[in-house]
């Protein structure tokens, strides 16, 4: 069984990866975490992810070394935890997103210490959908307009997402372009759309899970490439996925196509 720690282990991800872990009998979940100050500190992971009683109690620090600590947290934890796992030698799946250049600056040069898998959306399908909208932009040519949108939840912070920002850059590494002057977030003024750029469109809405579509449009037809995720499991099971891979490899930075892929 591959020996995993947990942390955000109270909050609604860390629930859903405690419980599929539990259920899927291939992880021992040796450390629940969270932050300092959280009601759930003390309390075991099993009953917070509603498996009954496991035996393991979220703390503050790791209780025991995992093989791999998976982290959905906020930037500033991913960095702790980052800390945490070089210090240990722990490889670590990183499914935070918001991350500033310098910080992904960390992440890999973390890398050269600590096998790492890193991406900005752990599900199988979004992944998937990255294989496949660079070798679809590739093939439309640059006739074909090219706009992303993406809608989730009311309580996301970042905007737009990490996944529609990885996406853009896929179509922009098939293309040629650079990300930085193709992007056009949302849309104002009265300027026309601009030959080469790619739109981005953040919703944020209700209690909408995640919601990716990548347009491409020229004078004639349209071609929608999109995907749906209905619940949180979709992010966990892939996040145990990845783990599961990760553990024992050598130092490096892997995303989700190394996992699933074998790239």
């Amino acid at each position: 069984m591959t020996k995993i720690a947990i942390t955000g282990a109270a909050g609604r991800m860390g629930r859903r990866i405690a419980a599929l872990a539990i259920g899927a009998e291939q992880f021992d979940i040796v450390s629940a975490l969270e932050s300092t100050g959280q009601d759930a500190i003390g309390r075991d992971i099993g009953e917070l992810a509603g498996m009954g009683t496991f035996g393991v109690k979220v703390t503050e620090q790791l209780a025991d070394a995992p093989q791999v600590l998976i982290d959905f947290s906020l930037p500033e934890g991913t960095m702790r935890w980052l800390d945490v796992c070089r210090e240990h030698n722990i490889a670590m799946v990183i499914g935070t997103t918001g991350l500033t250049e310098s910080q992904q600056a960390e992440v890999a040069d973390s890398a050269s210490q600590i096998a790492i898998v890193h991406a900005a959306n752990m599900s199988v399908g979004v992944n998937m959908l990255l294989k496949v909208v660079g070798e679809v932009a590739a093939a439309l040519g640059e006739d074909y307009d090219v706009e992303i949108s993406e809608t989730h939840h009311r309580f996301k912070k970042d905007a737009p997402s990490g996944t529609a920002i990885a996406l853009a850059k896929a179509v922009c590494d098939a293309t040629g372009r650079q990300y930085g002057e193709s992007a056009v977030l949302g849309r104002g003024g009265t300027s026309p759309r601009r030959p080469g750029e790619i739109g981005m469109h953040a919703v944020r809405l209700g209690d909408t899970v995640g919601e990716h579509s990548v347009h491409f449009g020229c004078l004639g037809e349209t071609v929608t490439i999109s995907h749906s995720a209905h619940t949180r499991d979709t992010f966990a099971r892939g996040a145990l996925r990845a783990a599961l891979w990760l553990a024992g490899k050598k130092p490096g930075l892997y995303s989700m196509q190394n996992v699933l892929f074998g790239e």
